[in-house]
């Protein structure tokens, strides 16, 4: 009989679970209990699932809510959310409904409900809460910065609008936190492109890319490496280019050297960074010797 009770939950979820207690020599009368006792608790809930009796149905929906068994209470929610529209309840079943996605960490469903509960009761004392939920939501969803970082930029423009909407709110400091936490990311995100380029020899597009840092953000902590590294891959790049172009690229090293000195004066790079300067400037001076000769002959 138990092995056969046993066999229905192979492949089941449970089957971890109860494992061990079917084992030869492991059974054990609280074993039965514990089993019995969830197999009552899943029937009564496909019971309540079922159930016409509403009221009950949301009184037990918050109480799993409120155990943060949100699997078990988001199902009763949805079919409640119909039911309930235009009652009393529907608020407030609005609202549990989106925090059961959250909980469960779908936030891109959660930041759905969110701002439809937003738009459905746009006068509600929760409104502005379940603004900054919604936006809060792609925060959560954002990717670490190796990943496609276009949901981060989605949250600060969220979190941002939110501060916008709401200036007296006592979320604004938090907005402005995480978005400083997502722009350091996005930071991140732009700094390790432009190193790859440099590590792959592409300096042409290191350069570039270390510049664009530093253009788009100012304060960056990667400030000093970067200005170095626009010199060095400036450097780099005039001494790999073709005989005609040399000119311009190590013109350009010598430009971001002065840049980097001006910014950086104290710069552990700044030895390095001279000998890329002299260098430049000395084969600027064997173009401009050479250019004469040709022009005598």
């Amino acid at each position: 009989m138990f092995n056969s009770l046993f066999n229905n939950f192979t492949g089941n979820k449970y089957n971890a679970i109860f494992a061990p207690m079917f084992k030869k020599g492991g059974f054990s009368l609280v074993s039965l209990i514990a089993l019995f006792v969830l197999l009552s608790s899943c029937s009564n809930y496909q019971r309540l699932l079922k159930s016409t009796n509403n009221d009950m149905k949301y009184e037990s929906a918050v109480k799993y809510y409120e155990k943060k068994d949100y699997a078990r209470a988001e199902p009763l929610f949805e079919q409640l959310l119909t039911i309930n529209k235009g009652t009393s309840k529907y608020e407030m079943t609005y609202y549990y409904y989106a925090y059961c996605y959250f909980g469960e960490g779908d936030y891109e469903e959660g930041s759905f409900y969110f701002d439809g509960f937003v738009n459905t009761f746009p006068s509600s004392k929760f409104a502005e809460e379940c603004t900054f939920m919604s936006a809060f939501c792609f925060y959560m969803g954002s990717p670490s910065s190796s990943l496609d970082q276009t949901n981060t930029r989605k949250a600060m423009d969220r979190l941002q609008i939110f501060a916008n909407k709401y200036p007296k709110s006592t979320k604004v400091d938090q907005c402005n936190q995480l978005i400083d936490l997502l722009r350091e990311k996005l930071q991140k995100k732009d700094y390790n492109n432009a190193k790859l380029y440099y590590k792959m020899s592409d300096y042409r597009a290191s350069s570039v890319c270390f510049k664009n840092i530093v253009k788009t953000y100012p304060d960056t902590k990667y400030k000093e490496e970067c200005l170095f590294l626009v010199v060095k891959s400036y450097y780099l790049w005039a001494s790999n280019s073709i005989e005609n172009k040399k000119e311009e690229r190590y013109k350009s090293c010598i430009e971001s050297y002065t840049t980097f000195i001006d910014n950086c004066p104290n710069s552990k790079y700044i030895k390095e960074a001279e000998s890329y300067y002299d260098n430049s400037l000395k084969q600027l001076d064997k173009k401009h010797i050479s250019g004469k000769i040709s022009l005598g002959n």
